[in-house]
């Protein structure tokens, strides 16, 4: 009989992490703005998230270009804290859930 009791939590316990991974992920979007010069955007990419220089020069590009870039996706309060974090850096950022 404990068998029978330990099963159904196990099964819901994965349930529930299966349902927390699946979830919809939030994204942080950074906005072109006209202050920041693109070597600036470049080094807060490298230096905070830890893109190496290529791939924060191609992210910057996106920014100036296209007029934003997703360069972070995860939980709501990871996103939330890049975003607290790219405007402390002086950059325009916001987030919101992942297209599904």
């Amino acid at each position: 009989m404990t068998a029978t009791l330990t099963e159904p939590a196990t099964r819901e316990e994965v349930g529930l992490g299966e349902r927390l991974e699946l979830g919809s992920p939030w994204v942080t979007i950074v906005w072109n703005d006209p202050v920041n010069l693109m070597s600036y955007v470049t080094y807060v990419f490298q230096s905070y998230f830890g893109f190496p220089k290529t791939e924060a020069q191609r992210l910057m590009l996106l920014v100036h270009n296209e007029g934003r870039a997703v360069v972070a996706t995860g939980t709501r309060e990871e996103m939330e804290r890049h975003v607290e974090a790219m405007h402390e850096y002086g950059l325009w950022a916001t987030l919101r859930k992942a297209d599904a």
